[in-house]
């Protein structure tokens, strides 16, 4: 047995804080955004029809651009909640002010990013809310391509598609590296945005959320299905920093399961 089939994700917290819905900010921002986003980038938007317009659903995206998180609630044709860092929402002043307001009005939740329980707790977030009949996005490359391919997915987005019952939608997203380029301040007027909805996984053949071996391939189906969608060059890794001590260039050496 490999030891992707033998770990098995650990209860979260039960000091883990319900997520803070945005409630009329997130109303009001949906409702002035989108059309202006709409309006200025005129994103091609392709299988809208796939989404369920009612019930949990998780969307799972490839990841190239930090507005990323604003093109698929902008293209989905319902609400859609993602976690941002917590520093997003804690700023002082104005500045802070209108940085928190911003994130809320494109339905982002707090969380505290890291390894560990920290990570845990950010699934349980997510858990929280498709248990509400929620619709959810996550990155399963778990952070951006610096060279637009596309990396091998985590496997915590089928985790938790496996423990929910919740539907995952494939999202190809195709341009948003040249709208917005990492490291870049503000986004380009020049170029276009195509979103791409896949049709909706059920990943429940595969088997529960507590086999390694369940969340391994349901994990590779979702990555196969954003693939077929956003056309990227595959990468063959997983998209990591590289280590920089020994002890953790040993611990990327050995076989585990990147949540």
């Amino acid at each position: 047995m490999t030891s992707e089939q033998s770990v098995e994700p650990e209860p979260a917290s039960e000091d883990t804080p319900k997520p803070r819905h945005a409630g009329f900010t997130y109303a009001l921002g949906r409702s002035l955004i989108a059309p202006l986003a709409r309006l200025i980038y005129r994103p091609r938007i392709e299988g809208r029809e796939n989404v369920p317009t009612t019930g949990p659903v998780i969307f799972a995206s490839n990841h190239l651009s930090f507005i990323d998180s604003i093109a698929i609630p902008v293209a989905a044709p319902r609400p859609v909640h993602f976690l941002a860092k917590s520093s997003y929402f804690e700023g002082t002043g104005f500045s802070g002010r209108l940085t928190k307001t911003f994130f809320e009005a494109i339905g982002a939740i707090p969380v505290r990013r890291g390894a560990g329980q920290a990570a845990l707790d950010a699934l349980d977030l997510q858990r929280q809310l498709l248990e509400e009949g929620l619709a959810v996005a996550l990155y399963p490359e778990g952070t951006r391509s610096t060279d637009g391919r596309l990396y091998k997915g985590r496997t915590g987005v089928a985790f938790l598609a496996l423990q929910t019952g919740a539907p995952v939608v494939p999202v190809g997203l195709i341009g948003t590296d040249k709208v917005m380029p990492v490291g870049a301040k503000m986004p380009t007027l020049s170029e276009r945005v195509t979103v791409r909805f896949g049709e909706p996984l059920d990943l429940s053949p595969h088997g529960p959320a507590t086999s390694g071996r369940a969340r391994r391939l349901a994990t590779d189906e979702i990555m196969a299905a954003i693939h077929a969608l956003s056309g990227q060059e595959l990468a063959g890794t997983y998209n990591e920093a590289p280590a920089q001590g020994t002890i953790e260039k040993i611990k990327q050496a050995l076989p585990h399961e990147r949540r």
